[in-house]
């Protein structure tokens, strides 16, 4: 076991909002973000002692590159304080957030700020989806077609199709869950929307084909957003408790995480798994390794899941993966309601990346500071009963940057 990494507080924006449409853009969600969090936490700026921003394509979706500095800028407050940025396509902010522990536990710092942001809004969709195409390896994925990630996804489908067979009422059900989660979600993207009885088929006019294997309703929704936490030592944050009157066990912690990387492209990531049990090996090392760092047995010390549903095909994968299922079977836990509020292993009631949305750089610190209020009981209508541990899974690309966290808490 390590020694875990305590969250002090954290703020998400709403992620339905288009800033650019108000004349603001991504420094004005961190300047708000990182306020939110500092509120939250309960701490004065001159407490932050390093500062660590995830964002996957500022230079191509506002020409603005160097966001570490940006934290400062918007909040002169927190000048002198050392900032990077870190990018791993959708799993950006995750990878802000290991940088901050290992400079906690090293003993570096004591108190380090987490800021995910993206902006996509300011630009026609057709061309924020180009952008995104930064994240596979251009010019060799030998997949044609218009856009990219839906038509990845889609061969995922049709891989775990050829291995295992593949029923699309079940992709089409992942989706519906996730936008019925969104509705209880005041900062959802999807809160609002509205949907028909065809909408989760195979309807061509309800539910469209985007590329083979995706439809409409399979997709995560790209949007505008930022999630800031504040990450402690647990000195920092014993005294931190004692000074607000709160016992120390009140405050969510990270006791365990798992980080594996794979190639880029695709379809070398499933020649090499034929053969193995799993389509992506690598994605359960990272989940296990959360389990053995967090000091549980696996999964049955879960208690829920925010995991990665860029589309409605990497949540299916993900139930696999994380062994709620044989491989293949994930079918079975949708079937059954086990992943479903009030099921034995919930996943998503934030809404996900298909309902809340996905500001791709924020997505992973979105996912720890949902974890984080459901295990403190602040999750409000979106709360798993009882929930004392709930585990992230956040990836980049086909799977080529994979992220989990364990994120605790003591009722």
């Amino acid at each position: 076991m390590s020694l875990p990494t305590y969250i002090l507080g954290g703020h998400q924006s709403d992620f339905a909002r288009a800033w650019s449409r108000q004349g603001q853009d991504i420094s004005d969600m961190m300047r708000e973000s990182v306020q939110g969090a500092l509120a939250s936490a309960r701490i004065e700026p001159a407490q932050v002692a390093s500062i660590h921003v995830g964002n996957a394509f500022g230079e191509l979706t506002r020409g603005q590159a160097h966001l570490g500095a940006m934290v400062a800028q918007v909040l002169p407050e927190l000048w002198g304080v050392p900032a990077m940025r870190h990018e791993g396509a959708c799993a950006s902010a995750s990878l802000a957030v290991l940088a901050a522990m290992a400079e906690i536990e090293a003993g570096r710092y004591d108190c380090v700020l987490v800021v995910g942001a993206e902006e996509f809004k300011n630009l026609p969709g057709d061309v924020a989806a180009q952008h995104q195409n930064s994240a596979a390896w251009q010019g060799h994925e030998d997949i044609a077609c218009r856009f990219m990630w839906p038509a990845a996804f889609g061969l995922l489908a049709g891989e775990y199709e050829r291995r295992y067979g593949l029923d699309r009422r079940h992709l089409n059900r992942i989706a519906e869950l996730n936008y019925a989660h969104a509705r209880l979600n005041p900062l959802a993207q999807t809160r609002h929307w509205q949907f028909n009885e065809r909408s989760f088929s195979d309807d061509d006019e309800a539910n469209p084909l985007i590329e083979p294997g995706t439809r409409r309703q399979d997709c995560g929704q790209i949007t505008d957003g930022a999630c800031s936490l504040v990450l402690a030592s647990p000195a920092f944050a014993a005294a931190h408790a004692r000074r607000l009157g709160l016992p120390l066990e009140r405050l969510a912690r990270i006791s365990g995480w798992g980080h594996r990387n794979a190639g880029l492209r695709l379809r070398t990531k499933f020649a090499r798994s034929q053969g193995e049990a799993l389509v992506f090996p690598h994605v359960r090392e990272a989940i296990a390794q959360a389990w053995q760092r967090a000091g549980v047995s696996g999964l049955d010390a879960i208690d829920g899941i925010e995991t990665h549903d860029c589309f409605s095909m990497t949540e299916y994968m993900a139930i696999d993966h994380f062994g709620l299922t044989p491989p293949g079977q994930s079918w079975q836990a949708v079937e059954d309601g086990r992943i479903e509020r009030g099921g034995a292993m919930p996943i998503n009631l934030s809404g996900g990346l298909i309902g809340c949305g996905h500001p791709v750089g924020a997505t992973g610190a979105r996912m720890v500071w949902d974890a984080a209020r459901q295990v403190t009981d602040t999750a409000d209508a979106c709360q798993i009963e009882g929930a004392r541990r709930v585990q992230t899974l956040n990836i980049g690309g086909s799977c080529a940057t994979v992220v989990s966290f364990v994120v605790e808490g003591q009722r």
